[in-house]
């Protein structure tokens, strides 16, 4: 059986977010190997073997997008000429990134192709209002992976905007009716009592989450789309809109425990309805 799922790379996970556009290039190349892994059992992404799983990859922006997206106060919107030099420049650090994550995947021999949502995406106040999305059906069905990530937007009210990668898969949740969204980043999952770090929160219901929501804390890097607080919320909204979605926030630092993921098994915190 088919299972669709959503995979982002956490931006923190892949770059230094402490250090303005720097990759972690042994973190690429890893996740890269991981997700190979879990798509080709034969371990030959030229091979007809697939596993049965299908991903649509995402990843953040991390020290390249978010560096200038601050600088620039770009989410909040694009109106003057410095402004809008802001945009084009978020839009050419967020495509720095994905280079780099391209490169990883194919130099770990998976087919992949990259999906910029400045260029297929428009917002309205910040949420995606329209995506044109055959491309993307027509790249799963031949078992090619797409790829999307946190970037620069037309907004039909702010003029411009910066979507998260959540923001993207958003969208593509109520589309495609994925079964899982696994947002993998340096954290073990949602911590009861951020940042002390001693009570990890295995599973949240939205019955559950008003309890804990005060211990919930943002990130302490520089991020210009909102911390674990919004992705949680986010998630918890969208496993409520999709039939039989779950989502899970768990830690890839460590080898292994995105394949443990891939593979089916509850790693970090599990989200659902």
């Amino acid at each position: 059986m088919t299972e669709l799922a959503f995979l982002k790379l956490g931006g923190s996970l892949i770059t230094d977010k402490d250090l303005p556009y720097t990759p972690r290039l042994d973190k690429l190349t890893r996740l890269a190997q991981e997700i190979k892994a879990a798509l080709f059992s034969d371990r030959l992404a030229g091979s007809q073997k697939q596993t049965g799983l299908k991903l649509i990859l995402g990843h953040g922006s991390g020290s390249f997008g978010h560096t200038a997206g601050k600088k620039y106060g770009t989410r909040n919107g694009v109106h003057t000429p410095e402004e809008w030099a802001g945009f084009a420049e978020v839009r050419f650090q967020a495509a720095e990134l994905n280079r780099y994550v391209m490169e990883a995947l194919f130099k770990a021999g998976i087919p992949a192709i990259s999906f910029p949502p400045s260029s297929t995406i428009v917002s309205r106040d910040g949420k995606v209002a329209s995506y044109e999305t055959s491309a993307m059906r027509m790249t799963l069905k031949n078992n090619i992976l797409p790829v999307v990530y946190g970037d620069v937007a037309f907004d039909e009210v702010r003029g411009g905007t910066i979507l998260s990668t959540e923001d993207v898969f958003g969208y593509l949740a109520r589309e495609l009716h994925p079964q899982r969204i696994l947002l993998a980043g340096l954290e073990a999952g949602v911590w009861e009592d951020f940042p002390a770090r001693t009570r990890l929160v295995n599973a949240i219901s939205s019955k559950s989450y008003e309890e804990m929501q005060k211990g919930i804390g943002k990130s302490a890097s520089a991020d210009v789309t909102g911390g674990m607080a919004s992705k949680v919320e986010e998630m918890l909204n969208l496993v409520q809109q999709v039939d039989g979605l779950t989502a899970q926030i768990f830690s890839a630092k460590d080898a292994g425990n995105l394949t443990r993921v891939l593979e089916g098994k509850v790693v970090g915190t599990l989200i659902q309805k």
